[in-house]
């Protein structure tokens, strides 16, 4: 019986945590399909992730300086310098060098962090100039880009894609968001493009009559920047009376806020910082609040309840915006600007619960699975060839 496929899988989240949920999907579908995983991830810890079933190894941990993502800093807060980022470009390679992988798949870059480039830079010349064994080089991509302002990024981006790059795995179905709409250059690489369908967690089993059920539920991603939605939500739940409430802030918000909103929460709504059974709770839900990030929107999806979306907009970002609003025009979801959370947070969620639930769509959810499906194609072609 031959060895099976080696994959290794680079993420680096900075901020939210939405990045390495859905690396983590992936690379768990990979691993049922029979693929080896090793998961690199270079972002603070998160507890259940990468998660069983896959082999981890974790950089020197950095993140943003902010929510603008200007900067980088150590687990400390501490400005990274040439240092650490040798000690990490380093055990990058020592890593490669050990795995001897089939398939390297590294999360966003080019399309995106750029900020981590002085690593993964020297690893793709390093693949490059390999005169046999080369592993398939692919980038994993979420569906909606975000905008770009510096002239010039773009056609950066095509060339390093040309140079290193076998394939772009576009985690989306092209019947609801297309490549080529978030990011112009795209037909310069249109021979290269595939689309997986949307990573969504598998369908959540139904709840039994012991275990928790809520009528809201009111979710911040990672929590790094959620703050405002869920002291908003928790003062909307002393007006909006006969429904249970659940809060969950996410991992990342700072301890002293979290201890904030849980002494103001008023009767009747649960806080918690995560939930494992996020899927499920959502599946037994009348109204999901939540920003509009890909991983809770794709849970959003498969539930199929209410949803009111509040983009995160903060250092100019567009993604959840862009998402936010095709869901909306295709009445999948209702929209708050994040501007008009603390005014109108009361109002529109007394107004999604008076709705009728959303109709059923037609959106590809088996992104994970498909991924593990392309990558066996890919390699039965260079085989072939």
């Amino acid at each position: 019986m031959s060895a099976p496929p080696k994959v290794m899988f680079y993420v680096q989240h900075l901020l939210g945590i939405g990045h390495l949920a859905r690396a983590s999907r992936i690379a768990h579908a990979l691993a049922e399909d029979g693929f080896e995983v090793t998961v690199v991830t270079g972002g603070t810890p998160v507890a259940g992730f990468p998660g069983g079933g896959v082999q981890h190894v974790a950089l020197p941990a950095i993140l943003s300086g902010d929510a603008g993502f200007s900067g980088l800093t150590d687990i400390d807060g501490t400005p990274v310098d040439d240092a650490f980022k040798a000690q990490r470009r380093d055990l990058l390679l020592q890593t490669f060098k050990t795995i001897r992988p089939d398939i390297v798949i590294i999360e966003a870059f080019p399309f995106g962090r750029r900020q981590v480039r002085f690593e993964l830079l020297p690893l793709l010349d390093a693949i490059h100039a390999m005169a046999e064994n080369r592993p398939l080089v692919l980038t994993s991509l979420r569906d909606i880009l975000q905008e770009r302002s510096k002239a010039g990024r773009d056609e950066e981006t095509i060339a390093i894609v040309q140079k290193y790059f076998d394939g772009v795995l576009v985690h989306g179905d092209p019947t609801f968001a297309r490549l080529e709409e978030t990011f112009p250059l795209a037909e310069q690489i249109r021979d290269k493009i595939l689309y997986t369908g949307l990573v969504a967690a598998p369908e959540a089993a139904p709840r039994s009559a012991i275990e928790e059920k809520f009528d809201i539920v009111v979710s911040a991603g990672g929590g790094a920047v959620g703050r405002d939605l869920i002291r908003a939500a928790s003062a909307a739940a002393q007006e909006i009376d006969g429904h249970s409430w659940c809060l969950i802030t996410g991992p990342n918000l700072p301890q002293a806020d979290f201890d904030a909103i849980t002494a103001e929460a008023p009767a009747g709504v649960n806080v918690f910082r995560f939930r494992q059974d996020f899927a499920s709770l959502l599946a037994g839900a009348k109204l999901s609040v939540s920003q509009a990030g890909y991983n809770t929107v794709c849970d959003i999806l498969r539930a199929g309840c209410r949803s009111l979306l509040v983009p995160f907009t903060t250092g100019g970002e567009t993604e959840q915006s862009v998402r936010a609003e095709r869901l909306e025009r295709l009445d999948m979801a209702c929209m708050l600007p994040e501007a008009k959370v603390a005014t109108d947070m009361r109002c529109a969620i007394a107004d999604m619960l008076t709705r009728p639930e959303p109709l059923g769509h037609r959106l590809d959810l088996e992104g994970a699975e498909r991924t593990a499906a392309i990558l066996r194609t890919l390699l039965q072609k260079r085989t072939a060839a």
